[in-house]
């Protein structure tokens, strides 16, 4: 068993077996993509002595992942000549905007942090953490809304955006990645007096629940988007999904899987972000932009894919010795509301189903007509359910006053009757609200 922070002993490693097992498939795999870029590289030149396009035509340098500007135009099939696009050396506007709030840094053990911060700096604070391939900016239709309320904080996680980028794999093992963000909140007056709220989505959220389990006492409500508990996550992975069991194994390699995602002009963020493509609209454009500069280079994988070089070695275990994982005092006491889009094809709504078993006060919510990415594809929708779960109900119950000749013992049945009216209505505009989204059996 692994003991981490602070004697701390819930979080523990997979059997050596495991272990073993997932190592040996990454091999595996690992082999099945070096003879698949060899054959690229083959047939590759055939294509292009005749006019076709093969995975380099565009200039991409398989190193830095940058367009080469070395050379302005390359043939296309027809004969004529296009441009290259430029090298993706200046981050689109959005990203360095000041629209969504104000951009700061911090060091935490030595690792700098970047953060945009937004609305009262003397509210409850709500910390947004993205997922995998992303960046702060994932939470752009979030910000506004959220701010009304709390003071929101949406960080680059390490190893993406901003924020460093270590290349070592240690530096990504769930007990320092929880220490630092558990630092991180406290220097922004987070404790167990001032508690948060935590919001994830994807990667975000799987790091978001070591982090409640961990530090239960400074989190208020988790919110856990497109990410079920980790301890059925890697077990409900679909084989259709892009990021299956099988890219788990490959991603255990080094190098290869950052060289990987390099290939044909950041393929893989357009795979990802399918919704945007779709749109095709200029603001959804730009932000598709924003990921591919954000993981233009190699070190900007790197990171990136050491969480997965971690991650699925690590369970959450109960503290009693009991086998049952449905004893109340194992479950997470934190609430939690669990949120997937009802066209995500990347988790299993099964999975969701499970994670309750691990919490005392779970809520699960399905987002229709969305996929991986509801906060994104559906932002109205998930805006309210987010504003509804997380704001408090205010009840402002009228003193009653001393009886008096005019009012009596009525006038007093008034006013309570009165502040009943308002509260019953609140709740109705609450309850109106969260009919939008369908409930979990």
């Amino acid at each position: 068993m692994a003991v981490l922070i602070g004697g701390r002993d819930n979080v523990v490693s997979i059997s050596v077996a495991e272990s073993i097992k997932l190592f040996a498939l990454s091999v595996i795999w690992g082999s099945w993509i070096v003879v698949k870029h060899a054959a690229v590289r083959a047939v590759t030149p055939l294509w292009s002595n005749g006019g076709g396009q093969g995975d380099d035509v565009h200039g991409v340098d398989r190193k830095s992942g940058v367009k080469a500007a070395d050379d302005d135009t390359v043939a296309t099939t027809s004969g004529k000549k296009a441009a290259r696009r430029s090298p993706r050396d200046r981050p689109p506007p959005c990203l360095f905007t000041t629209v969504y709030g104000t951009h700061s840094y911090v060091k935490v053990k030595g690792v700098k942090f970047h953060y945009v911060e937004c609305g009262d700096p003397k509210g409850m604070i709500v910390l947004l953490l993205h997922g995998f391939p992303s960046c702060w900016i994932s939470w752009h239709h979030q910000i506004p809304a959220l701010s009304k309320h709390f003071r929101v904080i949406a960080v680059d996680l390490k190893g993406f955006g901003d924020s460093d980028k270590p290349s070592a794999r240690k530096s990504y093992r769930v007990e320092n990645l929880i220490n630092e963000l558990a630092l991180f909140l406290s220097m922004l007056g987070v404790d167990d007096q001032n508690k948060c709220h935590v919001i994830g989505h994807d990667l975000g959220a799987l790091l978001g629940w070591y982090l409640v389990h961990l530090w239960p006492d400074c989190v208020s409500k988790f919110v856990a988007i497109s990410c079920p508990h980790p301890n059925v996550h890697w077990e409900y992975l679909p084989p259709s999904s892009f990021f299956n069991k099988n890219w788990i194994c490959f991603s255990q390699l080094p190098y290869l899987p950052e060289m990987d995602a390099l290939q044909s002009d950041l393929k893989i963020i357009n795979q990802c972000y399918q919704h945007l493509s779709k749109n095709k609209q200029s603001d959804d454009s730009s932000y598709i932009d924003a990921y591919k500069y954000t993981f233009s280079r190699t070190e900007d994988w790197t990171g990136a894919i050491n969480y997965f070089r971690n991650l699925p070695f690590y369970r959450i275990e109960p503290r009693s010795n009991n086998d049952s994982l449905n004893k109340k005092e194992d479950m997470l006491q934190v609430p939690c509301l669990l949120i997937t889009g009802s066209k995500d094809v990347s988790v299993q709504i099964e999975s969701f189903i499970k994670s309750t078993e691990f919490l005392r006060k779970p809520t699960v919510r399905i987002v229709d007509d969305a996929s991986h990415f509801p906060h994104q594809e559906q932002p109205k929708v998930v805006n309210d359910l987010l504003t509804s779960y997380l704001v408090s109900v205010k009840v402002v119950q009228k003193e009653l006053q001393p009886q008096t000749s005019s009012g009596g013992l009525v006038g007093r049945m008034k006013d309570i009757v009165s502040s009943t009216v308002q509260y019953g209505n609140t709740l109705k505009d609450s309850v109106q609200k969260r009919n939008i989204y369908q409930s979990m059996p």
